[in-house]
């Protein structure tokens, strides 16, 4: 797995996901090729959390009980928590698929679970799925979640380490994830270090605009002045 600098996460994690959408219109080709998310969420969490890191991807089902054996199914539960926890070289974000035909139907995520995996050392989680127990869970853990729900149902984990898609977004196993309020974006290995030095740059770009249109007697002479100045910045 590819493993990136710690000060460079720590550095990705003071930028909102929004802007890192922009750097990555500027690093990847074709723009079509960046994987975002393209629906909205519910959050638990404060509206500045920012969250960073390697996804640690899973499948739940709740409409129904199990079809494996209670031997297999409490295997493969510990097989999860296995991979969430694997401390090189994280930090890890769990990135979890609900594949139910209604999804939604039962809630992995509450107290229990966002103790769990903050104990564990998850920085936080992505999923199209549904939470609960909003005032209980362990804080700071972020989450990003299709839904609100009361109960569990039958909710269990049916794959690990898969493939998995979260409104719109398609994420592999061990992909560097970036998520805040507004979604979660995967930032591709080869460019991630990159990112940093691309953002300051398109911050002095937009600086110049935002300065101009909040001075007193802006125009379209006055914006189309910026705009130029803003092009030169590179």
């Amino acid at each position: 797995m590819t493993a990136h600098d710690p000060a460079l996460l720590a550095a990705l994690a003071k930028i909102d996901t929004p802007t890192i959408c922009n750097a990555l219109e500027e690093l990847v080709t074709p723009r079509e090729l960046i994987r975002f998310t393209t629906r909205p969420f519910v959050t638990n969490d404060s509206d500045d959390a920012i969250f960073v890191g390697y996804a640690r991807t899973a499948m739940i089902r709740a409409e129904r009980p199990p079809a494996m054996p209670p031997a297999e199914r409490k295997a493969l539960r510990l097989r999860y928590y296995e991979h969430v926890a694997t401390a090189t070289p994280g930090p890890n974000v769990a990135v979890i698929q609900d594949i139910d035909s209604v999804v939604g139907t039962g809630a992995f995520w509450g107290e229990v679970q966002t103790t769990v995996h903050k104990g564990l050392g998850v920085a936080g989680c992505i999923t199209n799925g549904s939470i609960r127990d909003l005032p209980m869970m362990a804080r700071p853990f972020p989450i990003l979640a299709g839904m609100l729900n009361p109960s569990h149902a039958f909710v269990h984990v049916v794959a690990v380490g898969v493939t998995v898609s979260i409104h719109g977004m398609t994420v592999h196993d061990g992909e560097l994830v970036h998520a805040d309020r507004h979604g979660a974006v995967v930032i591709p290995h080869e460019v991630a270090a990159k990112i940093p030095a691309v953002t300051e740059r398109l911050g002095r770009r937009e600086a110049v605009i935002l300065e101009a249109a909040r001075a007193p007697g802006f125009s379209i002479e006055v914006l189309r002045e910026a705009l130029a100045r803003a092009e030169e910045i590179h």
